[in-house]
């Protein structure tokens, strides 16, 4: 079953808030899943390395992580292979997927996924999985930008923490810049099951995820039912 989970929340944006990350490694139906973090569009921040093992050592599973501007000398594609979990982190999408493309890792993330492995991220880590998304990778103002195309349409998230964004993913999308799509609040994930999207879950009351379109010359901006965790 191919599983990807687009998180607005988690250990890097709700400290001592693990709801979202419990959900997560549930997915894997394992008792202790491998969760592998990929921090790329972090430039392998180690404060974000360290965060995410603070956040994800307590919990049953098996962290470890996955740097690519100093790799250790592993075969990359055979160790993400054998996890459970990929987490990727946020930060920079246009440089992190240059970069995964130069190592060739969003075909192994694609066989990661048709294998059964649970991707999922935040920010960064979250669009990159869909057609196209809304970033600020560019200095200046928000831009689209193209993604890996695992999952259908557009996406933009921190729709209700960062000002511009929802009117910047409603202006691509009424112009074509960007297809219809999903937007999501902090706090918020959406999870994929086989590219439908099955769930909306929260880690509290009030934010939730949007979806947005142009009808009959209008932008329409609909608020999905989200569950609290």
């Amino acid at each position: 079953m191919r599983q990807i989970i687009a998180l607005g929340g988690g250990f890097s944006t709700e400290p001592g808030s693990p709801a979202l990350d419990h959900y997560v490694l549930a997915q894997t139906g394992k008792k202790t899943p491998k969760v592998c973090f990929l921090p790329t569009a972090s430039a392998d921040s180690q404060d974000y390395i360290d965060r995410f093992y603070a956040a994800f050592s307590p919990l049953s599973c098996e962290p470890s992580h996955q740097p690519l501007f100093d790799s250790p000398p592993r075969d990359i594609p055979q160790f993400l292979l054998s996890q459970d979990v990929i987490y990727v982190g946020g930060g920079n999408t246009k440089n992190m997927l240059a970069i995964w493309r130069a190592w060739g890792l969003d075909e192994v993330l694609r066989t990661a996924w048709e294998r059964g492995i649970v991707l999922c991220g935040i920010s960064a880590g979250a669009l990159c999985w869909f057609d196209a998304g809304s970033t600020d990778s560019v200095p200046g103002a928000l831009t689209p930008l193209r993604g890996l195309g695992f999952l259908q349409g557009s996406f933009s998230p921190h729709y209700d923490s960062e000002p511009g964004r929802r009117s910047a993913f409603h202006r691509m999308i009424f112009d074509g810049a960007l297809p219809p799509g999903v937007a999501l609040d902090d706090g918020v994930a959406l999870h994929y099951v086989e590219r439908q999207l099955n769930r909306v879950v929260r880690s509290h009351d009030g934010p939730t995820a949007y979806r947005v379109e142009v009808s009959g010359g209008e932008i329409h901006e609909r608020r999905l039912r989200a569950e609290t965790l």
